[in-house]
């Protein structure tokens, strides 16, 4: 199976490099793919600050689900295909439970106590 930009998802030739974190290969897809000049013009297609595609790149900052719908909206390519050129393999994302616990003394409403 061939995903949108030509990866084998099935061939393992590749596989040593693809299960790998690495946000370079991403960065530098979306620059190919866009036809872009370099990483201050991607940061302008995706409207953030050019600090944020150099932290990506140098593994100071993860990217983010937000970074990631906005490459998917500028670049037409699957939120799927773009996880697998940056090296992400997992088929589903667990959230913990404390996320979603209300914090001592609020109200699952959001408000303070007023005990």
């Amino acid at each position: 199976m061939t995903n949108q930009v030509g990866i084998d998802m099935n061939n393992d030739s590749e596989g040593d490099d693809l299960l790998q974190y690495n946000p370079n290969r991403l960065l530098d897809t979306l620059i190919e793919n866009l036809r872009l000049k370099n990483d201050a013009a991607l940061s302008r297609a995706l409207e953030v600050a050019p600090p944020v595609i150099s932290k990506i790149r140098h593994h100071r900052l993860p990217v983010g689900a937000s970074l990631l719908i906005r490459m998917h909206e500028v670049s037409d390519l699957s939120i799927r295909d773009l996880r697998y050129l940056m090296g992400d393999r997992r088929n589903k994302f667990r959230i913990s439970d404390k996320q979603f616990k209300p914090k001592e003394g609020e109200t699952p409403g959001g408000s303070q106590n007023q005990g």
